[in-house]
C-alpha cells in the first residue's frame, strides 16, 4: 500500500468511523466501487454540519462560512484560501477531537475530492450545494440558540422542504451514483427512483425530528410546523410542557405517519434493487428498519417532551436487525415481513 493510499485510507475508514461509528457500520456494507464516493460525501456533510453547530461562532459568521463552503462546490475550482479560513476559525472550537480532526483535514477532502471522475465530482457538488441550503434555512428560520428564542417552522411545506434539503436530496444523490456505477441498476429510470429516494431520505429525517423533539425545543428550533399545533390548540412553547404530550399526541400520530409513508416507498425502493445486490439492499434495509424500531419507540414513549429522556434504540437492536438481515442474504420475504411487523407495531 502506498503513502497516498494510506493517507486515503485513514481520512475515509479511520477518521469517519470516529466521526459517525453507527453510518461507518452501514459504509462497510456499501459495494467497494462507490464506498470512497460515499464516505467523502458524508465527511463533507459532517463538516459543514460542523460548522453551522459551533456556537462560539456568531450565526452571521456561520452562515459565511458555510456559504464559503457551499461556494467550493459550484465551479471547479477550489479557493484554497477559503478553505484554510475555515479550517483556522471552525477547527480550534472543537470540544469533539473527531471533528477538530476532520476540520484540520478537509483540504485533503478536497483533494480526494479532485481526484474522483467529473461525474462523481458533480454528483458532489450537487449534494452539498443541496445540503448546506438547509443548514443555512436552520440558521436563517432559528435565531437563537435556548429554549428562550423557541422558534417554529411556518408551515406544513416548510418542513417539507427542510427534509429535503438535509436527506431527501442523499437518496437523489445515493440513486445516480448507484446507477452510474451498479451494472445491477443499468435498466432503472434514474429521475423515477431518485423521486422515490428522495421520499426515502425524508422519511429517515421526519423520524430524525419526532424522535429528537425535545432536545430540538430546548436549542430554540421547533421543527413541528405551527399550523399542525394550532390544530389541537398547542403554540411551540406549550411543548416545552411535559404535561402537554397527551394533547401533542394526534399530531405526533400525524408526523409518524407520514414518516411510515415515506419509509414505505424507501421499502419498495430497496426492493426494486435486484436480490444479488446484496450490499446495496442491506444498505438500504438498515436505516428503514432501525428507523421504524425509533418510530415505535416514539409512540410508546410516555416521556417524549422530557429533554431528560433519550429517545434512542438499543445497540442490541441494530444488532439483530443487521443479523437477521444478513443471515438472510437481504431475502425481500423476511424484510418485508419484519417491515410489516414493524408498521403494525407504529400504527
Amino acid at each position: 500500500m502506498t503513502s497516498t493510499d494510506l493517507s486515503k485510507q485513514e481520512l475515509l475508514r479511520d477518521l469517519l468511523k470516529q466521526v459517525s461509528r453507527l453510518f461507518y457500520t452501514t459504509l462497510a456494507v456499501v459495494p467497494a466501487d462507490v464506498r470512497d464516493q460515499v464516505s467523502l460525501a458524508y465527511l463533507f456533510a459532517r463538516a459543514a454540519d460542523t460548522i453551522a453547530d459551533t456556537d462560539l461562532i456568531d450565526r452571521h459568521r456561520r452562515l459565511d462560512f458555510l456559504s464559503q463552503l457551499k461556494g467550493q462546490f459550484v465551479g471547479d475550482q477550489i479557493v484554497w484560501g477559503q478553505v484554510q479560513d475555515i479550517q483556522r476559525a471552525i477547527g480550534p472550537l472543537q470540544q469533539h477531537s473527531a471533528e477538530r480532526v476532520l476540520l484540520e483535514r478537509l483540504d485533503q477532502c478536497f483533494r480526494l475530492f479532485l481526484d474522483f471522475s467529473p461525474e462523481d465530482r458533480r454528483r458532489v457538488q450537487r449534494l452539498m450545494t443541496t445540503l448546506t441550503q438547509g443548514m443555512e434555512m436552520d440558521l436563517s428560520t432559528f435565531p437563537g440558540q435556548t429554549a428562550e428564542d423557541l422558534t417554529a417552522l411556518k408551515t406544513v411545506d416548510d418542513l417539507d422542504r427542510y427534509t429535503y434539503y438535509v436527506a431527501g436530496c442523499v437518496g437523489e444523490f445515493w440513486t445516480d451514483l448507484m446507477c452510474g456505477h451498479r451494472k445491477a441498476l443499468a435498466s432503472w429510470n434514474v429521475r423515477e427512483m431518485s423521486a422515490v429516494g428522495v421520499r426515502f431520505g425524508k422519511g429517515l429525517q421526519l423520524t430524525n425530528i419526532v424522535k429528537d423533539v425535545a432536545h430540538d425545543l430546548q436549542k430554540g428550533r421547533c421543527y413541528i410546523p405551527e399550523p399542525m399545533l394550532a390544530e389541537v390548540g398547542l403554540t411551540p412553547r406549550d411543548l416545552l410542557d411535559q404535561q402537554n404530550l397527551t394533547k401533542f399526541r394526534p399530531v405526533l400520530s400525524k408526523l409518524v405517519r407520514m414518516a411510515t409513508e415515506h419509509l414505505d416507498q424507501g421499502w419498495l425502493y430497496t426492493m426494486a434493487i435486484p436480490r444479488y445486490e446484496t450490499r446495496l439492499r442491506l444498505s438500504c434495509m438498515w436505516p428503514i428498519l432501525s428507523g421504524g424500531e425509533s418510530l415505535k419507540l416514539v409512540m410508546n414513549s410516555p416521556d417524549l417532551l422530557s429533554p431528560a429522556v433519550k429517545v434512542k434504540i438499543p445497540r442490541s437492536t441494530v444488532y439483530r436487525i443487521m443479523a437477521m438481515t444478513t443471515g438472510t442474504a437481504a431475502c425481500g420475504y423476511s424484510g418485508t415481513a419484519y417491515w410489516g411487523h414493524l408498521r403494525k407495531q407504529i400504527a
